[in-house]
């Protein structure tokens, strides 16, 4: 009786809108939520087949992820794939039945450097010894990237498990393997050509970023990749590193202009692995202030206004302007430097009256092999 109640409790979006919570009002989206998450919304089944089917149809080249869909020929529109399957994520694949026993964790296992990754045969220290700056080698291997970056549903390498909720919780309580999962970030930055700046994963343009940035432009399957890397960001405990890399991203997409390609797959998949509201919304109003044509700019707010209506609403209108002032306001992307979150907790801490005691950034300067970089991961609390 209480499956079938569950099953009239809960329906499959069906629609982008359905999947979309972003520009709910306030009362609707952050005030039930600390941080303004979004909540387990039970859906009743995971990816199916069919699902999986179209969406491997639609990650081929010329589709809604790699580029921007001739828009001068038709107008663009939202993706149901990519809303339905980041609207998944999100909400962490509720009702998702575990595919195996607790106690298998092979992506833990992995990430301690007792099992390779299959098919190739290739433990992690190995990746992270003599991979860095092997950039043929990550450009043309296709099954490293789902063991490097694991996520709770399957991926193109078979071979490779998906993520349990248990060994998500084991990963994250474990400091080796956390430890090494920030190497293989790092890795994976510096071949998109970008650098970690400091423990709160602010992100810049490295030094190589020139070739490194063609690169990315020309060889769009990697935006694929870089929406699974954002992913398993948010499942092994780094949630707060997406907003820095995705700000990043639309930056260089969209007003410095050397990652046009992007710019699409960018604003709708990139922004929507965030799980906060808020920061959804300040991303896309920076974006939106940058977009070309802007009659074209279709992830805005309904066009519709909303009346506050308590002092409650009032506040949280002000941490929205705090949010979007600190996008507007962010540095360039050669200093590497955003205080969106950081002012977005001032704005929470002001409300509350309680002040924590800011401490400096622990800025990464420039790595010269191995060594310094591990040294800098080390001094990363984890």
């Amino acid at each position: 009786m209480g499956n079938l109640m569950g099953i009239w409790r809960y329906k499959e979006p069906s629609t982008v809108e359905e999947c979309d919570s972003t520009w709910e009002t306030d009362s609707e989206s952050d005030e039930h939520q600390p941080g303004g998450e979004e909540e387990d919304s039970g859906i009743s089944e995971s990816m199916s087949p069919a699902d999986a089917l179209r969406g491997a149809e639609q990650l081929d080249h010329g589709s809604p992820q790699f580029g921007d869909m001739m828009e001068s020929s038709t107008r663009v529109k939202r993706s149901y794939y990519a809303a339905k399957d980041l609207y998944k994520y999100r909400h962490s694949y509720p009702n998702y039945k575990e595919p195996r026993q607790p106690n298998e964790y092979r992506n833990l296992r992995f990430y301690l450097n007792k099992i390779p990754l299959v098919p190739d045969g290739i433990y992690i220290e190995e990746i992270l010894t003599k991979w860095r700056g092997d950039y043929e080698k990550l450009e043309h291997n296709h099954t490293y990237i789902q063991w490097l970056f694991p996520l709770r549903e399957q991926g193109l390498n078979f071979y490779a498990q998906e993520l349990t909720q248990d060994e998500i919780k084991e990963f994250q309580s474990t400091r080796e393997a956390k430890r090494r999962f920030l190497l293989a970030y790092t890795i994976m930055l510096d071949f998109f050509g970008i650098k970690l700046m400091d423990k709160n994963g602010n992100v810049a343009r490295a030094p190589n970023w020139q070739d490194r940035f063609q690169h990315l432009n020309e060889s769009q399957h990697n935006y694929l990749r870089i929406t699974r890397i954002l992913k398993s960001l948010g499942e092994l405990g780094f949630e707060s590193f997406k907003l820095p890399l995705v700000h990043l991203l639309l930056e260089e997409a969209l007003v410095e202009g050397t990652l046009p390609n992007m710019r699409h797959s960018a604003l709708e998949y990139f922004v929507y692995t965030l799980r906060q509201h808020a920061q959804r919304r300040a991303l896309l109003r920076f974006a939106q202030r940058h977009y070309q044509p802007p009659e074209n700019f279709i992830w805005g707010p309904p066009k519709k206004k909303r009346i506050p209506a308590s002092g409650s609403t009032v506040m949280k209108a002000g941490k929205n302007e705090v949010v979007e002032r600190s996008v507007a306001k962010a540095r360039s992307p050669r200093e590497g430097r955003n205080n969106l979150e950081r002012e977005v907790d001032d704005m929470d801490e002001r409300k509350s009256g309680e002040w924590k005691t800011a401490k400096g950034p622990m800025v990464l300067q420039e790595v010269r092999g191995r060594v310094d970089l591990e040294e800098y991961i080390e001094t990363i609390p984890l």
